[in-house]
């Protein structure tokens, strides 16, 4: 009997000691008969849960505001809170840098709560989301870029923007920024196809008129690797001519200008090498042809001079 006395006395004093060592973890709620864990719980209105999860906002507490924003998803996913919950947490990954993610938090927001107050600053913050990929402003770890699609990122970012707006301020300049990413990827025929969607679905915007622009350039900088096929270099120029012509007083107009100039040098030099070949071949007739066209048609060129004294040795050859 004494033994039995001192066993459920050991076994009191453990209980107590353990319900004392884990009073700062679970609480013993009398409404649901047992011990909870307030990091778990939920407040009993999702106002009180939203402003409960901003306390960790404003103090910049990322991770438990994360953590509580989504207690009032889970529990109040039809309350009026809702949306603002999804979207401060996006938010939240934004302001630790984690930009891909914060497009995706802001982009839950779009998709489930369409009749947001808040989807015109969604739109404006992914916007200026792709806009940091574009210039390269992100930071990214080395895992991060090595399992990273920068292609789906920057493009992927910019789309939604269209998607979600389309008749926004921000669809158009979107559009053409992503004909930018391809410019500047060197990838000319996928910059030019979107450069022409920015001319189709938004002809009365001012991004039409660089668009009209940056169409030319992807021309001439995809006509630099054709040395024989003058075809792209010739319509290249003539994009530039039209533009010249239609926007006269733009400031890219006189860049158009140069472009056109270092064109038709360029044209100038394949046929140049045309004619050199022809001459290799001791095809004197052909090669004399292309000399003169040079002479002919770009005399201001650099190659106009060579040209002509190369047409006065190939006549000595006949």
């Amino acid at each position: 009997m004494i033994k039995r006395c001192i066993i459920v006395l050991f076994l009191s004093i453990f209980s107590l000691s353990i319900a004392k060592n884990s009073f700062a973890f679970w609480v013993w709620t009398p409404e649901t008969n047992k011990w909870t864990n307030p990091k778990y719980s939920v407040k009993e209105t999702p106002a009180e849960q939203l402003e409960y999860a901003q306390e960790f906002y404003q103090a910049k507490e990322y991770k438990e505001a994360i953590r509580e924003y989504r207690k009032l998803l889970k529990h109040y996913p039809r309350a009026r809170q809702a949306p603002d919950a999804q979207y401060f947490i996006g938010r939240c990954f934004e302001n630790q840098e984690q930009h891909y993610g914060a497009f995706k938090q802001y982009q839950l927001v779009i998709d489930k709560y369409p009749f947001s107050e808040r989807s015109a600053e969604i739109v404006k913050r992914q916007y200026d989301i792709g806009v940091k990929f574009l210039e390269g402003k992100t930071s990214r770890s080395k895992l991060m870029e090595a399992i990273s699609d920068e292609d789906y990122d920057v493009v992927n970012v910019f789309n939604a923007v269209i998607k979600n707006a389309p008749y926004g301020d921000l669809a158009g300049p979107a559009q053409y920024k992503i004909g930018l990413y391809f410019l500047e990827k060197q990838l000319y025929q996928d910059a030019r196809d979107e450069f022409e969607k920015v001319i189709n679905d938004y002809p009365d915007s001012e991004w039409s008129k660089a668009a009209k622009y940056q169409i030319a350039m992807s021309d001439s900088k995809r006509s630099a690797g054709a040395q024989y096929d003058q075809k792209i270099t010739e319509s290249a120029v003539e994009e530039f001519k039209e533009f010249v012509e239609v926007y006269p007083e733009a400031e890219l107009s006189k860049e158009a200008k140069t472009q056109i100039q270092e064109l038709k040098e360029k044209e100038a030099e394949n046929n140049v090498l045309v004619a050199r070949f022809y001459e290799k071949q001791k095809n004197f007739k052909a090669a004399k042809m292309y000399y003169q066209t040079i002479v002919d048609e770009y005399p201001s060129s650099k190659w106009a001079s060579e040209s002509l004294k190369k047409i006065r040795d190939l006549g000595k050859q006949n």
